[in-house]
C-alpha cells in the first residue's frame, strides 16, 4: 500500500515526465489513457483521488512542445468528452443506487464528503456543478449528489455541459500556452501543487467556516 502511495504521490509531482513516458510507449493509445483517468475520476465516486486538473495541464503543456505527438484540439475533445460522460455516469448511478450507498457510509464514499458536497448544493444550487468542477473530490461527489436528490436531468445536462467546457479548456490552454515559459519548465511540480492547493482552497475555507458556525451556534 505505501509502495502505491510513493508511486502516486510521484506519479502527480513529475506528470509531465510520466506523461512523456506514457506518450513514448503507447503513442496514440495515451488518448485513451488520458480518457480513462478523467473518466474514472468523474464518473466513478470510489476515485476521487485521480488526477484531473494537473493531468489536463500537463498534457496540454506536452501538446505544446516541438514535434509532439499530442494535438491540443484532440486532446480538449477527448477529455471533454471523458468528463462530460463520466459525470452522466455518476449522475445515474447515484439517481439509482444513491439512497443505499448514503446509508452504508463506506470508507471511499463516506456520508461526510457526501454531506459537505449536498450543503454545497443547499448554498448554490445547480451552480454547485460549476463551481464543484474546479474543486478536486467535491467533483467526483457532485453528480452523484445531484443523482440522489433527483435533480431534474436536462438543468443537471446544462449545468455539466458548461461546466465541462470551462474545465478542460481552461487547464488545458493553461498548459499549452504557458508550457514554453522558462520559469513553468524549470518549476514544473511547483506549478502542479500550487494548482492542486488553489484547487483545495474553497473546500477547505468551506469546511472551516462550517465549523465555526456550528461553534457559534452550539
Amino acid at each position: 500500500m505505501m509502495d502505491f502511495i510513493h508511486w502516486f504521490i510521484d506519479f502527480v509531482l513529475h506528470i509531465d515526465k510520466h506523461l512523456v513516458e506514457i506518450v513514448a510507449n503507447y503513442e496514440t493509445w495515451t488518448y485513451l489513457i488520458l480518457f480513462a483517468i478523467v473518466f474514472c475520476e468523474t464518473g466513478l465516486v470510489v476515485t476521487p483521488f485521480l488526477p484531473g486538473d494537473s493531468l489536463i495541464f500537463a498534457a496540454g503543456a506536452l501538446a505544446a512542445a516541438d514535434n509532439s505527438p499530442l494535438s491540443i484540439g484532440l486532446l480538449l475533445v477527448v477529455f471533454f468528452s471523458a468528463a462530460f460522460l463520466g459525470d452522466n455516469t455518476n449522475y445515474w448511478i447515484g439517481h439509482f443506487l444513491g439512497e443505499k450507498v448514503y446509508q452504508k457510509n463506506y470508507k471511499l464514499i463516506s456520508r461526510k464528503n457526501l454531506d459537505k458536497t449536498h450543503n454545497f448544493y443547499e448554498k448554490h444550487g445547480g451552480k454547485t456543478l460549476i463551481f464543484a468542477r474546479f474543486m478536486p473530490i467535491i467533483r467526483t461527489f457532485a453528480p452523484f449528489v445531484a443523482g440522489v436528490g433527483k435533480m431534474f436531468y436536462l438543468r443537471f445536462l446544462s449545468y455539466s455541459l458548461i461546466s465541462n467546457l470551462l474545465w478542460v479548456n481552461f487547464f488545458g490552454w493553461f498548459g499549452y500556452l504557458f508550457a514554453n515559459h522558462p520559469w513553468v519548465k524549470n518549476h514544473f511540480s511547483v506549478v502542479v501543487i500550487t494548482i492542486i492547493i488553489i484547487s483545495l482552497m474553497p473546500p477547505f475555507f468551506a469546511v472551516v467556516r462550517s465549523y465555526f458556525l456550528r461553534k457559534k451556534n452550539q
